[in-house]
């Protein structure tokens, strides 16, 4: 319950702040980057790969935000419309990058082993920002399989499982069906348990 009403005090503000802006106000635009850029760059530096394409990303993002301000429909979460500019600018991004690596996995190849069901809950890794899991070598093998995904499934992926929306909110971000934004996450999530399996496997024999 506390939870919730912080969310519903978090978008109620975000609303306040969008209307005085749209309102008459720009000047205020500057406190809605502050209150995201943070999270934002983050989220680009998880899916790009690369500071200067996260930095790209997230004033990328802003511009076409404060470009499409006015017409924000109140009914929607200004996070979750954030996040889809933001998932759009990402991906444009990361075709368009130096940085991008020439060939990705495919996950159409990668199929889970009968039975093996999505975890119900979130991996343990998924709540701590990605230098903190264990140790830098865990690290950078998760922040590598992760940039490996190919980027349809690495979107759902930091959506979910880094970001924390639920299936239903990364379903209207990415314009897909929430179907679609299992399967994806069972593939993404299945690949990502692979690659750190292999890891642990390797440990145990040095």
């Amino acid at each position: 319950m506390p939870q919730k009403r912080t969310r519903q005090n978090s978008e109620d503000a975000d609303f306040e702040l969008i209307r005085a802006i749209n309102g008459g106000r720009p000047e205020l635009f500057g406190e809605l980057v502050r209150r995201y850029e943070g999270r934002l760059y983050n989220f680009g530096l998880k899916m790009c790969g690369n500071v200067q394409d996260a930095e790209d990303m997230v004033q990328d993002t802003f511009l076409n935000v404060f470009r499409y301000l006015k017409g924000f429909r109140y009914e929607t979460r200004f996070r979750n419309w954030l996040y889809r500019i933001a998932a759009s600018a990402c991906i444009k991004k990361r075709r368009k990058s130096k940085f991008a690596p020439r060939r990705e996995i495919s996950l159409e190849d990668i199929h889970p082993a009968e039975g093996d069901k999505p975890p119900a809950e979130l991996p343990s890794w998924a709540s701590q920002p990605l230098d903190e899991v264990l140790n830098q070598e865990l690290s950078r093998t998760l922040r590598e399989a992760i940039l490996a995904l190919p980027e349809n499934y690495r979107v759902v992926m930091l959506l979910r499982d880094i970001e924390g929306f639920s299936t239903a909110e990364t379903a209207r971000i990415l314009g897909l069906t929430p179907a679609n934004i299992k399967t994806r996450l069972h593939r993404a999530r299945h690949y990502l348990r692979q690659q750190l399996q292999r890891y642990f496997d390797h440990d145990a024999q040095t």
